[in-house]
């Protein structure tokens, strides 16, 4: 089995004053593509952002690669491979595509693979290669969405964390930002997805996780979790 790149234990975080995550234990191991999911005010969001250092925890732990990052600035783990695509995308709108991505690779100084990984991401995304001297303020949702997932990828992460990618989006750019989150899994990047489009999500999932209301309710093989009675009639629709 491989080994477990990140685990969460009894992770509890108040956000507003209210106790957002009651209690957290879930894990992703090396090679792995794990779905969150949950309805909209679960705690999904918290616990992206209490993961990657922007929420401070109330109790518990985070251990990234066999050592705790409890307490460490989204600045030092990005620079130990883990980086995120957050909800709302938060790309830098008075800066061009090209801008964009050198951002995200901030904390390298390797320019010669810095221009060849820039270059891998316009062959993901030709539609930012077409664009790559634009505003990036000026780009469609879905575009922007992509920007946010190359810049990214510039930091070359062990462990990409994504929250929300398919939020706002037409069917068509859905459709796109999944095959490209199948892409990068492919490509060797662990991925933690944490999405409000279960299906879509468990779809491309190697194991899944179900929070509700600041707990994991549920969790298993993504397969399974799909043809769960239970998972359907909440999640799906059915």
């Amino acid at each position: 089995m491989s080994e477990t790149l990140l685990k969460v234990t009894g992770l509890k975080v108040a956000y507003g004053g209210i106790q957002a995550v009651k209690g957290v234990d879930f894990e992703v191991r090396e090679g792995e593509l794990v779905s969150l999911i949950g309805s909209n005010g679960a705690g999904k969001t918290t616990t992206m952002k209490a993961i990657t250092g922007l929420l401070a925890l109330n109790d518990g732990d985070i251990q990234y690669m066999g050592r705790s990052i409890r307490g460490q600035g989204p600045w030092n783990l990005v620079k130990q491979g883990l980086a995120m695509v957050p909800e709302g995308r938060g790309i830098f709108t008075r800066m061009s595509i090209t801008e964009n991505l050198q951002m995200g690779a901030h904390i390298r100084s390797d320019k010669p693979a810095i221009a060849e990984d820039m270059e891998k991401i316009f062959g993901i995304f030709p539609r930012l290669k077409e664009r790559k001297d634009q505003l990036a303020g000026t780009l469609s949702g879905g575009e922007q969405q992509m920007l946010a997932m190359g810049r990214a990828l510039m930091s070359r992460p062990k462990v990409l964390l994504m929250d929300e990618p398919s939020m706002g989006l037409s069917p068509i750019m859905v459709d796109k930002i999944f095959e490209v989150v199948r892409e990068v899994h492919a490509r060797g990047v662990t991925v933690l997805l944490v999405e409000q489009n279960a299906s879509r999500a468990l779809e491309i999932a190697d194991r899944g996780y179900v929070m509700e209301s600041g707990l994991i309710t549920m969790n298993g093989e993504a397969k399974a979790m799909l043809n769960d009675p239970k998972v359907r009639a909440a999640y799906l629709g059915e």
